[in-house]
């Protein structure tokens, strides 16, 4: 019966030490702007970072699980270097991350999912 309770006991102790789950964040890169989630280690947050020094902003768009047909878009105005994050919701499903460009189409990544 003791060797039970020191598997039990180190299997309680593993448990612990180790998180049952990580928050491994998935991005994608459009143009000079890359977006990813989840942001902040929450799968409800994405954020968006302008990497790009053509003046113009960039953006994610995105879809929650809460509400999946309606597109959402973070858009970062801040300028070049700057990161901006969205508010905390359901999970994100489905994002993409743009480069806008004025007068013609952006620079986008294509749709990721996390």
């Amino acid at each position: 019966m003791s060797r039970l309770k020191f598997v039990a006991a180190a299997v309680l102790a593993a448990g612990l030490v180790i998180p049952a789950t990580s928050a491994v964040a998935t991005s994608a890169k459009g143009g000079g702007v890359t977006a990813w989630t989840p942001a902040q280690g929450d799968s409800g947050k994405i954020a968006v970072k302008d990497e790009s020094r053509d003046g113009d902003p960039g953006k994610a768009e995105y879809y929650r699980h809460d509400s999946a047909g309606t597109k959402r878009t973070l858009w970062n105005h801040s300028g070049p270097g700057t990161t901006v994050y969205s508010g905390d919701g359901s999970a994100i499903i489905k994002f993409q991350a743009c480069d806008e460009n004025y007068g013609s189409a952006d620079d986008c990544s294509g749709w990721k999912a996390p």
